[in-house]
């Protein structure tokens, strides 16, 4: 068992309160898998006033898209890179691999490139200023940087979008299912974590190749880039929306007021992919709407 350390009651709910202030965070992305990881990397570059990103790490995903976790996170990495050929804000913002694994087992890390930077950073981080992990991929980095070095717990703060709504018949989503051990951990471990869920909550933010005709395709090389990735995600467009999951992540470091939430006790995942809960673990904080307008209209406007 590792021995992670345990925050004060009041340590931990200042570190949920939403900081309205400018923060220092992190990208976790598993940026080929889907078309919404594109628009998160955008959206947190062009809001310099409330984010100011420090690094990017790519994350392992398997589906029709990749040979296996390794590849996925390769294809990721490239992505990242793919991206910041059209995006200048990038250049200076370094980009790591992350694991090419799932963890294989109960605390037992993943080592990598961006677990190790992670680390590093965090651990450089000042007691008074903890560093944000936004994570919208599978949790495998954060969770082996946290069992490489626990301390870490007391110096970030996560903010995941993984699983489905705690009432929903089953949390069996994309990103919490493909590493069981990872999510357990970042759950069972006590850290700071802004838990956003996709099927109840994240599925508001749908939107139309219209719309983005309308209001990205034509602001400059990246929107030409963003258009270009929506219009090709689907065949048929007609009556057709997507939900682009990941700005949501981004969305609540920059307004939480557009994302209703409260306090819950962390919940229990068990092997069924089944929520359950016990009111004597720690506290995490749970969006339970979001507000869709007002965060495609930021993104939107940050565009221009």
């Amino acid at each position: 068992m590792v021995d992670f350390p345990k925050l004060s009651q009041e340590k931990l709910l200042q570190r949920l309160a939403h900081p309205k202030r400018k923060v220092r965070m992190v990208l976790d992305t598993d940026t080929f898998n889907e078309i919404d990881d594109q628009f998160a990397v955008v959206y947190a570059m062009k809001s310099p006033e409330q984010l100011q990103v420090e690094a990017f790490y790519a994350v392992p995903f398997h589906n029709k898209l990749s040979t296996g976790p390794q590849d996925g996170m390769e294809k990721s990495y490239q992505e990242l890179l793919q991206i910041r050929t059209h995006l200048p804000e990038m250049s200076d913002v370094p980009i790591y691999r992350g694991s090419e694994a799932y963890l294989p087992g109960p605390d037992v890390p993943v080592e990598s490139a961006a677990a190790r930077n992670l680390v590093e950073r965090a651990m450089a981080t000042p007691d008074d200023d903890p560093l944000y992990v936004v994570a919208i991929g599978a949790i495998t980095n954060v969770a082996s940087a946290i069992l490489l070095e626990p301390r870490i717990i007391e110096k970030i703060v996560v903010v995941w979008l993984g699983g489905h709504a705690l009432h929903w018949p089953t949390a069996r989503e994309f990103n919490l299912h493909q590493d069981l051990h990872a999510t357990r951990t970042v759950l069972d471990c006590g850290v700071p974590l802004v838990l956003i869920p996709c099927l109840g909550v994240a599925s508001h933010l749908q939107t139309t190749l219209s719309e983005v005709r309308d209001y990205v395709k034509d602001k400059g090389p990246i929107g030409a880039y963003l258009y270009e990735t929506f219009e090709n995600c689907n065949k048929d467009h007609v009556g057709y929306s997507r939900v682009i999951w990941d700005i949501s992540a981004i969305a609540y470091l920059i307004d939480g007021s557009w994302m209703p939430n409260e306090l819950v006790h962390s919940p229990l995942l068990s092997e069924q992919f089944r929520w359950s809960f016990d009111a004597s673990r720690h506290f995490v904080r749970y969006v339970h709407y979001i507000q869709r307008d007002r965060v495609f209209k930021d993104l939107f406007g940050k565009l221009g």
